[in-house]
């Protein structure tokens, strides 16, 4: 939903606020303030009020409440001294008094048609050690395929808010293929062998399902090291290559002793709670991932995870995720290559982001703002993140001899 004020306009779909035809940045929960208060501006707004819609109910200072408040002014051109658009009600809370105008949002040239989660092509096919992967193609175009990643769903990721604005994207420009991991998803969760190899095997076992001969390859995450690795194996096969949030060691490969031990306790707590109702198992995973995250993305990443694999399943991949080495495997990478990487990204650092850039020859690097390990919507880099994108998918990939 657009709303229109003063010289501004704020759209609920999109997740953005815009100064005429400008972009402006806004932190996700000073953004879920200003649209409550605008939602609700007929009338005062109560502190318990924004706890509940904004902080999900939580316990938060005075002090928070009005670095937000004053936040969300400055965004739009308001102060507490002038309050033209955010008034304060003395003991009674605040209230948005500018005129606004509900808008019908407009589909601009730039502007896509979300393709229905269930029009994609579920099919499964048979790693080498007899693993069942499944694999979904929606949308039209040149071939893309997303390398699986911590974690995925084919179904149900199409319904959550982490991945929806990034699949919509790709499958409105592309024959969009992914694949659920083995251990994930619609794929078999009674596996035994989570090894690097494997998971490359299995994007190994889904290109050559899909019968697509060349065509651009995405990996998130882990999926950039089993990315990379395949483009090395297969330079003929890869058009394009686009890393995002990567790296090229696990955390048990970068020379910290001190690591083993948390991750020993991580994967115990993750074997003892992962599948229990009660998020505080997965939440420390949702809140490295997405720090800055709101809390109805939050929860909806909880419930993901949940969904998405076992504990005992989740417990192995973490493990083996860790212990990626593909630091010999870079320098060997011949198709174009794009690298982006969150600045302050709280799961992998940027350093190994440029690590990874800085081992592949030739790779354009892209740091983005922002502390998400997963793009969001709404965060400050998305808009960067798809226009870098969908400029680099656009130039003429280059064919390197094997």
């Amino acid at each position: 939903m657009p709303w229109r004020f003063a010289d501004y306009t704020l759209d609920t779909d999109t997740r953005e606020l815009r100064l005429g035809a400008d972009l402006v940045a806004v932190e996700p929960q000073v953004f879920d303030l200003l649209a409550f208060l605008i939602g609700n501006r007929d009338r005062v707004v109560s502190k318990d009020d924004l706890l509940d819609s904004v902080w999900g109910g939580r316990v938060v200072s005075e002090s928070t409440l009005t670095t937000r408040i004053n936040a969300a002014r400055r965004v739009i051109g308001d102060s507490g001294e002038k309050q033209q658009l955010i008034r304060t009600i003395a003991r009674k809370g605040f209230r948005f008094v500018a005129a606004v105008t509900e808008e019908t949002a407009s589909s601009g040239p730039e502007a896509v048609t979300p393709p229905p989660h269930f029009r994609q092509q579920v099919q499964l096919c048979t790693a080498k050690d007899g693993t069942r992967i499944a694999y979904a193609t929606v949308g039209e175009g040149p071939p893309l395929i997303k390398t699986g990643n911590w974690l995925n769903h084919l179904e149900y990721d199409w319904e959550s808010p982490i991945w929806k604005h990034l699949f919509t994207e790709l499958a409105a420009r592309h024959r969009f293929i992914r694949y659920d991991a083995r251990g994930n998803g619609l794929s078999d969760w009674n596996v035994r062998d989570f090894s690097f190899e494997a998971f490359v095997g299995d994007l190994e076992t889904v290109v050559e399902a899909t019968e697509v001969k060349r065509f651009a390859l995405l990996g998130i995450s882990q999926g950039c090291a089993i990315s990379v690795a395949y483009a090395v194996r297969y330079p003929e096969r890869v058009s394009h290559l686009i890393l995002y949030g990567g790296f090229s060691r696990g955390w048990c490969r970068r020379g910290l002793p001190e690591i083993e031990k948390v991750m020993a306790a991580t994967e115990l707590l993750m074997r003892q709670g992962w599948g229990r109702k009660n998020p505080a198992f997965r939440q420390y995973f949702s809140a490295v991932f997405m720090p800055d995250a709101p809390t109805e993305l939050l929860h909806s990443f909880n419930e993901l995870q949940r969904k998405s694999t076992s504990a005992d399943n989740a417990s192995a991949i973490l493990r083996s995720i860790n212990d990626f080495d593909i630091d010999h495997l870079l320098p060997q990478v011949k198709v174009p290559t794009l690298v982006l990487h969150c600045r302050g990204d709280s799961a992998q650092p940027f350093d190994e982001g440029r690590r990874l850039a800085a081992g592949i020859p030739g790779a354009r690097f892209v740091a983005l703002d922002g502390r998400s390990h997963l793009i969001l919507e709404n965060d400050p880099a998305w808009i960067r993140f798809r226009d870098e994108v969908r400029e680099f998918l656009r130039s003429p990939g280059t064919m390197s001899s094997p």
